[in-house]
Parts: structure tokens; C-alpha cells; sequence
């Protein structure tokens, strides 16, 4: 899976960072390699899911994959 990602400098210094196709997936950094570091974190972060506040049943399969 490919993401956009768009990188600003802050005006205190540093860098932040947004994913617009993940709404609210925004991360920042003092150095572009710490915000680099950050935004793989981030994206982890907005898309995982935690499968025990969901109902499973003993036929159901849970499945990491991917993209």
C-alpha cells in the first residue's frame, strides 16, 4: 500500500506530517529522519484495530496481511 504523505516545517522548528487518507493520522518531529520514524507509527497506529472488543466466533478466522 502506497500512502501520500504531506510533510510541513513547523514554525517552531522541526517538521510535522499529515496522511489525508487516514482522517486525524498526523505525527511530527524534530528532524526529518525522527519524523520519518514517526509517521510509520502513526499510519501503524490509525489503522490497527484491537479484536478483543470484537464479537469472534470459534468458525471465525482473524487474519494479519499485508498491503
Amino acid at each position: 500500500m502506497k500512502l501520500k504523505v504531506i510533510v510541513h516545517e513547523a514554525e517552531e522548528g522541526g517538521y510535522w506530517a499529515e496522511v489525508p487518507a487516514i482522517p486525524g493520522c498526523a505525527t511530527q518531529g524534530d528532524t526529518f529522519d525522527e519524523l520519518l520514524k514517526n509517521i510509520y507509527e502513526a499510519v501503524e497506529s490509525c489503522l490497527s484495530v484491537d479484536v478483543k472488543d470484537i464479537q469472534i466466533s470459534a468458525s471465525d478466522k482473524v487474519l494479519d496481511i499485508a498491503v
